[in-house]
C-alpha cells in the first residue's frame, strides 16, 4: 500500500523536474532502462486498462530515422535512448501523458535527463516502427545522462525565445467556472 507521510523530497523532485535535451554518449544500462519502464508500466490509468506499449529505440539511425517524422526532434537524435510510447485502440491520450511523465519522473531518480517529443507525422512514425494504424504513435521520451555543459550552452541561448519561470497560479486557477466565481 502506498505511504501518505509526507514527503517533501517527492515533492521538490515533481517541482523541480526539468527537460534535458544535451546528453553525454554513454548508454544507459538494462537494469536503469528496467526501472524507468517498469515506472510507465505501473502508471494508473482509466478502469486499470494500462492502455500502453513501449518501444525502446538504442541504435542510432533508428532514432535519426524517427527524428525525421517531427519537428523539434533534435534530442531523440542526440539521446542514447529513446522510448516511444504507443497508445493502443481505446486509451487515452491522459493515461498516456501520466506513464511518460512517471518514466521521466523515474528518470530524474536515477541521474537520467529526459525530454518529451511530438512526433508530428504520425503516419511516418508508425510506418517506420511498423505500429498497428489504430494505434497511437505520437510520442516519444529521450532519454540520458545530461550533458551538463551543453546544457547550459543551449539554455543561455534559448533565453530570448522562451519564457522562463512558471505563470503565477492566479493565471491558471479557476475557481467555479472559468474565468472564476462571479
Amino acid at each position: 500500500m502506498q505511504s501518505f507521510e509526507p514527503s517533501p523530497e517527492t515533492y521538490e523532485r515533481i517541482t523541480g523536474l526539468r527537460v534535458v535535451r544535451k546528453y553525454r554518449p554513454e548508454p544507459i544500462d538494462d537494469q536503469q532502462l528496467e526501472k524507468i519502464l517498469e515506472a510507465g508500466r505501473w502508471t494508473g490509468s482509466s478502469k486499470n486498462t494500462q492502455p500502453w506499449s513501449f518501444i525502446v529505440l538504442s541504435d542510432p539511425g533508428q532514432r535519426q530515422r524517427l527524428a525525421e517524422c517531427g519537428s523539434f526532434t533534435g534530442p531523440l537524435v542526440g539521446a542514447p535512448l529513446v522510448v516511444v510510447v504507443v497508445r493502443l485502440p481505446g486509451g487515452g491520450d491522459f493515461d498516456i501523458g501520466r506513464a511518460a511523465q512517471n518514466m521521466m519522473e523515474s528518470a530524474a531518480a536515477l541521474g537520467i535527463g529526459s525530454c518529451p517529443v511530438t512526433l508530428h507525422r504520425e503516419s511516418c512514425a508508425r510506418e517506420r516502427l511498423h505500429v498497428p494504424e489504430d494505434h497511437g504513435c505520437r510520442w516519444a521520451l529521450a532519454f540520458g545522462y545530461p550533458d551538463l555543459d551543453g546544457e547550459r550552452q543551449l539554455r543561455a541561448g534559448l533565453r530570448s525565445t522562451i519564457p522562463r519561470g512558471r505563470k503565477p497560479l492566479s493565471e491558471l486557477v479557476h475557481y467555479g467556472r472559468f474565468g472564476g466565481e462571479s
